[in-house]
């Protein structure tokens, strides 16, 4: 298993800070997750119902070396909104081998367990296995 340079930078981050500091970076996260295309509707992504909030996302593995995430969550949910972010900063763009090759309780290493509740962290894991799934389903 291995971890993507990008995902392996996010939580090098998260790992150089403590308690509010790492809801902070969260937060920003969630702050700089890209709006969907204008092609892209909500209406025919992939729903995460494990997610405490509404939480869409869509992959694109036509191109294994450069895979393409899309999430959706509203402004109002910020937690899962971060989660997004993180996963979108971490792995678009990856080749479908690294993002499968990527741990599925890589989340743990973020620290978040003191400062995010164990059932909105089983939405960042739930996440990243439908993500996952897309891709294996797309091969």
């Amino acid at each position: 298993m291995s971890i993507p340079a990008a995902l392996a930078e996010i939580i090098d981050d998260f790992e150089d800070l403590q308690g509010q500091d790492k809801v902070t970076l969260l937060l920003e996260f969630s702050q700089e997750l890209p709006p969907l295309p204008a092609e892209l509707e909500e209406a025919a992504m992939e729903p995460v119902p494990e997610c405490q909030s509404p939480l869409f996302l869509r992959v694109d593995a036509a191109d294994r070396q450069s895979v393409r995430l899309y999430f959706s969550a509203p402004p109002e949910s910020p937690t899962t909104r971060g989660f997004a972010g993180i996963l979108y900063e971490g792995l678009n763009g990856s080749s479908a081998e690294d993002i499968l090759g990527v741990p599925d309780d890589f989340y743990s290493t973020l620290g978040l367990e003191k400062v995010v509740s164990p059932l909105r962290l089983r939405g960042l894991s739930a996440m990243l296995s439908r993500v996952k799934r897309n891709i294996r389903e797309s091969a």
